[in-house]
Protein backbone atom coordinates (compact mmCIF):
# COMPACT_ATOMS: atom_id res chain seq x y z
CA UNK A 1 0.00 0.00 0.00
CA UNK A 2 1.38 3.59 -0.86
CA UNK A 3 0.08 6.82 0.07
CA UNK A 4 0.71 9.69 -1.89
CA UNK A 5 2.22 12.38 0.77
CA UNK A 6 5.53 10.11 -0.10
CA UNK A 7 5.95 7.59 3.22
CA UNK A 8 7.37 4.39 2.38
CA UNK A 9 5.27 1.41 1.01
CA UNK A 10 3.87 -1.00 3.26
CA UNK A 11 4.39 -4.29 2.20
CA UNK A 12 1.83 -7.36 3.15
CA UNK A 13 -1.05 -9.12 2.14
CA UNK A 14 -4.42 -7.24 1.31
CA UNK A 15 -5.68 -8.05 4.73
CA UNK A 16 -2.51 -5.70 6.18
CA UNK A 17 -2.93 -3.16 3.92
CA UNK A 18 -6.41 -3.04 5.36
CA UNK A 19 -5.49 -3.27 8.92
CA UNK A 20 -3.28 -0.01 8.17
CA UNK A 21 -5.92 1.83 6.27
CA UNK A 22 -8.05 1.77 9.64
CA UNK A 23 -4.87 3.92 11.03
CA UNK A 24 -4.44 6.36 8.70
CA UNK A 25 -5.61 9.72 9.59
CA UNK A 26 -8.38 11.01 7.02
CA UNK A 27 -5.98 13.07 4.77
CA UNK A 28 -3.48 10.07 4.88
CA UNK A 29 -6.74 7.82 3.76
CA UNK A 30 -8.11 10.20 1.13
CA UNK A 31 -4.18 9.61 -0.34
CA UNK A 32 -3.96 5.98 -0.02
CA UNK A 33 -3.50 3.22 -2.73
CA UNK A 34 -3.19 -0.71 -2.83
CA UNK A 35 -0.99 -1.82 -6.03
CA UNK A 36 -1.89 -4.85 -6.37
CA UNK A 37 0.70 -7.98 -7.78
CA UNK A 38 -2.51 -9.38 -10.68
CA UNK A 39 -4.47 -6.49 -12.40
CA UNK A 40 -8.14 -7.30 -12.01
CA UNK A 41 -11.49 -6.17 -14.04
CA UNK A 42 -13.51 -2.98 -12.91
CA UNK A 43 -17.22 -3.39 -13.66
CA UNK A 44 -17.63 0.01 -16.17
CA UNK A 45 -13.83 -0.13 -17.24
CA UNK A 46 -12.73 -1.29 -20.45
CA UNK A 47 -9.10 -2.37 -18.99
CA UNK A 48 -8.03 -4.04 -16.10
CA UNK A 49 -6.76 -2.39 -13.15
CA UNK A 50 -3.29 -2.25 -11.27
CA UNK A 51 -4.47 0.02 -8.26
CA UNK A 52 -7.37 0.08 -5.82
CA UNK A 53 -8.40 3.70 -4.33
CA UNK A 54 -9.52 4.93 -1.40
CA UNK A 55 -12.98 3.80 -1.59
CA UNK A 56 -11.98 0.34 -1.91
CA UNK A 57 -9.73 -0.29 0.55
CA UNK A 58 -12.58 1.52 3.15
CA UNK A 59 -15.12 -1.34 2.22
CA UNK A 60 -12.43 -3.79 2.49
CA UNK A 61 -11.41 -2.57 5.81
CA UNK A 62 -14.93 -2.40 6.74
CA UNK A 63 -15.28 -5.68 5.57
CA UNK A 64 -12.73 -6.66 7.81
CA UNK A 65 -13.80 -5.11 11.13
CA UNK A 66 -17.59 -6.68 10.30
CA UNK A 67 -16.10 -9.99 10.10
CA UNK A 68 -13.56 -10.14 13.25
CA UNK A 69 -16.62 -8.94 15.53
Amino acid sequence: MIDLEGRGPIIGTIRDCALHYGLYKPHARDNARVLLTKPIHREGRATRTWLLDPSEIAELADRLARETN
